[in-house]
């Protein structure tokens, strides 16, 4: 089974936590988004997806890239600059699960950690007006703050320890 891990990262948090799992598992392709070809998998292949969150999903274009994927084993990491245990986290994961699952792959496993925030969707935000849904208040601003420090040294363990629990479920699936 060839392993391909394919991400997109905007700032750099996302490439940092696939360089993290790209410790872990020998993989037949380490591409960006815009590097790989949707033709070059075959249906034996497990394919690791990775991006940044925008409005509830990943970045559009992996979730084009989702929207092409089909009949595979999948999993799939991201992050964001939400807190990971926050309810905005866990609609993540069920909308990503979805949209691969809505082309009838197997969803092995995910993994997603916070990352700092692109600064110039923070310096839209601050121009908000105050009664605006995004306008930063003092959570908002504290989270940004937490934001900042990730992914960190914690997150990079975490990512290596979800592709090593990756490479023994797909050996419990004899794959």
């Amino acid at each position: 089974m060839k392993k391909i891990l394919v991400y997109s990262s905007k700032t750099g948090n996302t490439k940092k936590i696939a360089e993290s799992i790209n410790n872990r598992i020998e993989l037949d392709q380490f591409k960006t988004v815009k590097e790989f070809d949707v033709d070059s998998i075959a249906t034996e292949d497990l394919i690791i997806v990775g991006g940044w969150i925008d409005k509830g999903v990943m970045n559009r274009e992996v979730m084009e890239l989702i929207s092409k994927i089909s009949n595979h084993k999948v999993a799939y990491f991201f992050t964001l600059g939400a807190y990971p245990t926050s309810m905005h986290a866990f609609d993540c994961v069920r909308n990503i699960t979805a949209a691969f699952e809505a082309n009838n792959n197997q969803v092995i496993s995910h993994y997603h950690c916070q990352g700092a925030i692109d600064p110039k969707l923070m310096d839209w935000m601050k121009n908000l007006p105050k009664d605006h849904g995004h306008s930063p208040d003092q959570d908002r601003l504290n989270r940004w703050e937490d934001a900042a420090k990730h992914p960190n040294q914690e997150d990079f363990h975490a990512a290596e320890n979800f592709a090593n629990m990756l490479m023994k479920k797909l050996e419990e699936l004899n794959v």
